[in-house]
């Protein structure tokens, strides 16, 4: 009984609202009646219309085609990479796709030989500090089908780029570049093709071709791959050294492929394509026909050697692996960055693909397989000294190092601006050490953190502590890995937190001005607050002699150390929501201001009209009066 009772009061309300909404709608459309419904619609525009739209178009809410079906099979697996900034993903035809606010140019590079991974790319090779000279060289191979849509990720931990086409025929295409790390003059290509169709399929190969290099000479000689010979193509040429009158001797070798291949029915098909790049400093053009021959028989040796490590699948993977392990061990040094949508800020994609431009722009050279032992060793001593380096003020605030990344061009610049900042801010002998070295100065540069004199210190006005960070892995001497995070607190300040990955000694921290007790480090994070002190100073001392900070209380000679104030809400407000005006969304507060006009609109209404119904009243009274 009570659950009909129920049932029969629902069903009385529902009466009751409908009827409302009849009465509401009957009759004539009045003035007030139409700024009603004009409201309503135009609420549902600016709050329901986006998120409509937002479902219609999106991937996610929308019929896939079976060509983005295909590319988000293909974008799955990196997806997390991607949301943590680790990979860049570029759309390039498939429109439903969602995309990243920046384009970055695909790019592979391992400090001998680099290049954009464009459809008509050319190579590049070393000049002054940057892979900027240009090798008139096109080497891919890739699948020439107007049906074809493509997408483009670069995966920055391990230094891969991949490419995918779909077509709408069902084909699928997959591609992986690397410039590998350990191998220098190597560069790879592997393709792999899948036919689900139920008939063969003849596919068109766009393949490598010379363009505006004269001097280059071609020739074809075949190298055994087991049992069997296969062709590969042999280009040497010299290249102008530009503003000088020497050479460079340039010897390419490539496997050779026809423009046309065919995939069997419900088939696949893994095509591996090596490169080989050998050259000379640059010399005199009377030096020039010696060099040829040595830089082409080494580019030739290097080919036999590839060949021999690639017999087999397991080998191939290997190989793939051996140059991954090198950039994953780049990046275990690194940083972070809460997002900001403040307008021109720097945000978490913009640096690592800065980070990544400038490491391939700059040899391993401690991985690199023909390294000396005795190299070796001085090159990881020179990556435990780094006394001097960072000089300046952080790099985050420099807007000239964080140019656009959206040509080959503009990327060159960026990289060469870069190692110019880090080699005249004291980070010389770090940037010697190879890739390595730079990835730590670029980190240390971030934070304008420096070595200096026994100790490391965190140089950077405490005003600038608005967004959270973490200098992830810090290497202090040899043994010793440094986690320093800035996290921004609820009531608007900022705090530090230090802790140590490893260590091979007992290491002490104090904050600005060191007056308190240095403070012990270890695996667990030490809160330290962020000081404000007259004169300025550092707001942060690391270092593994206790002494010598009981020393620095002495001689950093401040007057005045005070907490450092909570920053303003607005300016928080402005990095987490692109606006001062709190979490809600502008809209919010233009329909409220909206709607206070009206109201006001209204009450000015109705007063004017009562007004004027009261003074016809009296008139009309004081004239039947006199009557």
């Amino acid at each position: 009984m009570e659950r009909v009772s129920n049932s029969n009061e629902m069903s009385r309300r529902v009466g009751e609202i409908m009827r409302r909404i009849h009465r509401l709608t009957d009759g004539p459309i009045t003035r007030k009646k139409l700024l009603v419904i004009v409201l309503v619609l135009i609420f549902l525009i600016l709050y329901l219309g986006p998120t409509v739209m937002k479902s219609l178009w999106s991937p996610e809410g929308s019929l896939l085609t079976s060509q983005n079906a295909c590319h988000r099979n293909f974008i799955n697996p990196f997806q997390e990479s991607v949301n943590d900034y680790d990979a860049y993903l570029r759309l390039e035809s498939a429109a439903t796709l969602s995309s990243i606010s920046h384009n970055f140019v695909p790019y592979i590079g391992n400090g001998l030989i680099g290049m954009a991974l464009e459809h008509d790319s050319h190579l590049n090779i070393k000049y002054g500090r940057t892979l900027s000279l240009p090798i008139f060289y096109h080497p891919l191979y890739i699948i020439d089908d107007y049906d074809m849509k493509e997408s483009t990720l670069v995966e920055y931990t391990r230094g891969i780029v991949h490419r995918f086409q779909c077509s709408s025929s069902g084909i699928r295409v997959s591609y992986q570049y690397y410039a590998h790390r350990t191998i220098p003059s190597l560069f790879v290509q592997e393709i792999l093709i899948s036919n689900p169709l139920n008939a063969a399929k003849t596919l068109q190969l766009t393949t490598p071709r010379l363009s505006d290099w004269p001097t280059a000479v071609k020739q074809t000689i075949k190298l055994h791959q087991g049992v069997d010979s296969k062709e590969y193509d042999v280009i040497t040429g010299m290249m102008s050294v530009p503003d000088s009158e020497d050479v460079i001797a340039v010897s390419i070798v490539s496997r050779k492929i026809g423009n046309t291949i065919q995939v069997e029915a419900k088939d696949g098909l893994d095509i591996m394509i090596l490169t080989t790049v050998q050259y000379s400093k640059p010399i005199k053009k009377t030096a020039y026909a010696k060099q040829k021959d040595v830089v082409e028989k080494k580019a030739i040796e290097e080919m036999e050697k590839v060949i021999a490590l690639t017999g087999d699948r397991a080998a191939v993977r290997n190989l793939r692996d051996n140059h991954a392990r090198v950039w994953q061990g780049l990046f275990y040094t690194g940083f972070y960055i809460s997002d900001s949508k403040a307008s021109g800020a720097i945000n978490g994609d913009q640096i690592n693909a800065t980070i990544y431009a400038i490491l391939s722009q700059v040899r391993s050279y401690e991985h690199e397989e023909h390294i000396k032992i005795n190299t070796k060793s001085e090159i990881l001593r020179t990556l435990t000294y780094s006394e001097g380096c960072y000089g300046g003020y952080s790099t985050l605030d420099a807007l000239n190092l964080w140019k656009p990344l959206n040509s080959l061009e503009s990327l060159n610049n960026v990289a060469s601006i870069w190692l110019l900042t880090l080699e005249k801010q004291g980070c010389h002998n770090l940037l010697r050490a190879g890739a390595s070295g730079v990835n730590q100065a670029m980190i240390l540069s971030f934070g304008s953190l420096r070595f200096s004199n026994q100790h490391l210190e965190y140089n950077i006005h405490p005003s600038k502590l608005h967004r959270d960070f973490l200098f992830r892995r810090v290497n202090y001497g040899n043994m010793t890995h440094v986690n320093i995070s800035i996290i921004l607190q609820e009531d608007n300040k900022a705090a530090i937190f230090v802790a140590l990955d490893r260590s091979d000694k007992t290491y002490y921290a104090c904050d600005a001005g060191c007056l308190d007790s240095a403070v012990q480090l270890g695996p667990y994070r030490k809160y330290f607050p962020v000081k404000l002190t007259e004169p300025l100073t550092a707001i942060l001392y690391i270092t593994a002699d206790k002494q010598h900070m009981e020393d620095l209380k002495h001689a950093i000679h401040v007057h005045e150390v005070v907490e450092a104030p909570a920053h303003e809400s607005h300016v928080i407000a402005l990095h987490k929501h692109g606006h001062s005006l709190g979490g809600l969304n502008p809209l919010f507060w233009v329909s409220i201001i909206l709607l206070i006009v009206v109201f006001h609109l209204f009450l000015c209404r109705i007063i004017m009209n009562e007004f004027c119904d009261s003074s016809t009243s009296i008139s009309y009274k004081r004239l039947y009066n006199k009557a």
